[in-house]
């Protein structure tokens, strides 16, 4: 059963991925290292973020983070089938996706890029609207 939390969430990502824009790919990092876990604010703090929540509820917390790495979405899940239905949905509008177990975080693709040098993870694009027009 989705939640009208999960919905809000899915709508501010949304909102993050249009910022975020649509663009070519850069080279992967290197290194990767081992991804990251925890709560929602032990994950900001690998990154030097002071987390905005937005949303605080059982199945998912979400906060909008500031850090040298630039603006992004960070979200924790209760389980994965919540993160996978969530991501499912969010990707349609596009960008840039940093994805562990339970956590993904959403920004520009060097932003993700970046953050993905300290919290590993696996990169995931959404949808390409690079085609569409504002008509």
């Amino acid at each position: 059963m989705r939640l009208r939390s999960a919905t809000l969430a899915v709508t501010a990502v949304a909102a993050m991925a249009a910022l975020a824009g649509c663009g070519s790919g850069t080279g992967e990092a290197k290194s990767v290292p081992v991804t990251a876990t925890g709560s929602l604010e032990s994950l900001a703090a690998e990154v030097k973020c002071d987390p905005d929540i937005q949303t605080d509820a059982d199945e998912i917390r979400q906060a909008v983070c500031k850090a040298s790495a630039g603006k992004f979405v960070l979200a924790t899940f209760a389980t994965d089938r919540g993160q996978r239905e969530w991501l499912n949905d969010a990707k349609d509008y596009g960008g840039y996706y940093l994805v562990g177990r339970k956590w993904v975080a959403v920004g520009s693709n060097g932003t993700v890029r970046t953050l993905r040098g300290t919290l590993g993870g696996d990169v995931e694009i959404g949808a390409d609207h690079s085609g569409h027009s504002a008509g």
